[in-house]
């Protein structure tokens, strides 16, 4: 990871914009919108630190390379981050290509190597991020704290979370009845989690692309990880990284059982098959399970 990706919180902040010409209109209008205020600067009051006294982020658009460099000195001297556009090498840090979607932002960035693939990008995972998304992370900020105290443990709180994100709170949101979700999410609140947690076994042998989509998706939603040392490191790397690691001498069957009837989702990342007693025990004891292995043909 060449650069770290970090938010600038807006609400309440100011933005400064020095310069003129397209390059600063188009960021002018990617700020559209926003909670922060925005500061335009033209010269020479670009090259006053004072201007910039108090702002969260600046941005430097100009065609002049004096006017680059000087306002860009101006907003250091200020203890201000400054993104000069078009100008890696000026910049603090690096302006990404963004989907916005209120409450949920995707940022794409090349660490400025390629702002046009970061653009083509952005396309692609426009498709996949429907408009109302941000409705549902706003819902889910408005009854944060209730979560919270109906389910003080993290695990359960992950469970639930799961449920509502795919059940009729989020599709509510989603189509714009807030009203209606957050009834819908109440009434869930007071149903608490349904059912067990599963023990999933997956192919670990690797490589990474030979797994089933469904198979990443698991790997990526795992509260628990147990792997066979012989995974495949790629493979591996497709679990969160905050998920609890376990080796497999720490989770036999009846231990697996445990995790699963606390509301886990475990994942088995195996590198041969399935040992038939461990799936047996699982099954009688009730625990869901399934066996995702590569994908057919492969």
């Amino acid at each position: 990871m060449e650069a770290f990706p970090a938010y600038f919180p807006l609400a309440g902040r100011t933005v400064v914009l020095a310069g003129s010409g397209p390059p600063a209109e188009a960021k002018a209008r990617l700020l559209v919108g926003s909670p922060a205020a925005i500061k335009r600067l033209a010269a020479p009051q670009a090259f006053d630190a004072a201007a910039y006294a108090g702002a969260a982020i600046a941005f430097v658009a100009g065609e002049d390379e004096g006017f680059r460099q000087a306002a860009a000195a101006a907003a250091r001297a200020a203890h201000v981050p400054v993104n000069v556009v078009d100008h890696p090498d000026l910049s603090d840090f690096y302006s990404p290509a963004i989907v916005d979607r209120g409450q949920v932002v995707v940022a794409i960035g090349t660490a400025g190597a390629s702002p046009m693939l970061a653009a083509m990008l952005r396309t692609d995972i426009e498709a996949l991020v429907p408009e109302g998304t941000g409705r549902v992370a706003e819902l889910l900020k408005l009854y944060r704290t209730q979560v919270r105290q109906a389910f003080p443990e993290f695990h359960h709180q992950r469970a639930f979370l799961r449920e509502v994100l795919s059940g009729p709170p989020a599709v509510a949101a989603l189509v714009g009845d807030m009203e209606e979700a957050g009834r819908l999410l109440r009434e869930a609140l007071g149903q608490g989690i349904s059912g067990l947690g599963a023990v999933r076994f997956v192919a670990g042998r690797g490589p990474a692309d030979l797994l089933t989509i469904r198979a990443a998706r698991v790997l990526a939603a795992a509260d628990i990880l147990v792997a066979d040392p012989q995974a495949d490191p790629q493979v591996v790397a497709l679990v969160r990284r905050d998920a609890e690691r376990l080796a497999p001498h720490e989770a036999p069957p009846q231990r697996l059982i445990e995790l699963a009837a606390e509301g886990h989702r475990v994942v088995r990342l195996i590198v041969g098959a399935p040992r038939a007693a461990d799936i047996k025990a699982l099954t009688t004891a009730g625990v869901r399970v399934d066996v995702l292995l590569a994908a057919p043909g492969t």
